[in-house]
This record gives C-alpha cells, sequence and structure tokens, in this order.
C-alpha cells in the first residue's frame, strides 16, 4: 500500500460529490427557466386567442355596418375580401422580400435568375486558379443589386 491512497479516494470522493451538487444545481436552473418559460407561452397564447376573437369582432361589425346600405350577401363578401387582402399583405410583410432587400424584385418567389457565366479567361478547366467553365461561383448573401441593361 502506496503512503498516499487514502488521499486518491478522498479526492475521489470529494469530485463526485462536487460533481452532484453541480448537476442538482444545473436541475434545479432548468426546472425554474422551464417554469418562466411556459407561464409566458401560456400567456402568449392566451393573447393570440384573445386577438383573434377581436378581430372576428372587428370583422363582423364592418360587415354589419356595410349590411346597413347594402345586401346582406354583399356586405359578406365585401368584408371577406378585406380580409383576405389583410391577410396577404400581412403574410407579404412577414416573408423576407426580395423587393426591400433590392435583389429579384417583382420574380415569383424574389430569386432572381441565374446569369450564364462569362467564358473563363486562361487554361481550359480552370487551371489558372478561377473557376471551370461553365460554373458559377455563389452569390454573398450581402452581394450588391447589379444593373440590368434595357433594350
Amino acid at each position: 500500500m502506496k503512503p498516499l491512497d487514502h488521499l486518491e479516494h478522498l479526492d475521489k470522493h470529494l469530485v463526485d460529490e462536487l460533481a452532484q451538487v453541480a448537476r442538482e444545481t444545473v436541475r434545479d436552473e432548468l426546472r425554474e427557466q422551464t417554469r418562466k418559460q411556459r407561464r409566458k407561452a401560456a400567456l402568449y397564447a392566451a393573447s393570440g386567442a384573445l386577438a383573434l376573437y377581436a378581430g372576428a369582432a372587428l370583422a363582423l361589425a364592418v360587415g354589419l355596418a356595410l349590411a346597413l346600405g347594402l345586401p346582406d350577401w354583399a356586405a359578406a363578401l365585401i368584408t371577406a375580401v378585406i380580409l383576405g387582402v389583410l391577410a396577404y399583405v400581412l403574410r407579404g410583410a412577414a416573408r423576407p422580400s426580395a423587393s426591400r432587400t433590392g435583389s429579384g424584385a417583382g420574380m415569383p418567389g424574389g430569386v432572381p435568375p441565374v446569369p450564364p457565366a462569362p467564358p473563363a479567361a486562361g487554361p481550359v478547366g480552370g487551371a489558372a486558379g478561377g473557376p471551370a467553365p461553365g460554373t458559377v461561383p455563389p452569390l454573398p448573401s450581402d452581394a450588391p443589386e447589379v444593373p440590368r441593361r434595357t433594350a
């Protein structure tokens, strides 16, 4: 038996005890964060449900106001069209639009067409360090808009 064998046992015991305390502390902290996040999620859900009912009440009020001067079916149709247009506008505002970033304006999906690659200068196969013929290097995400020539 070596003279310091009993210290090794104490060190292992101390390390195990410290690890257990650390695990319990982390577990308690995670439990507390989860509880707070659940409460916040419940409040957001309740807020969304109330906003949905408020929107339905507003749509009903618009329909009833229109029905004072129009037939009921026309008032309902106009209200539905208004809600559809608002939904379309909000969807457009939520999407990252290419027209706001400047590239691909007017294109379906906001993606501009990829122009054909110019012929590679230098030896065939791009051995001079450039891209191989027919390949297009990827554009950086913050690439400036290239002015288009109009004929």
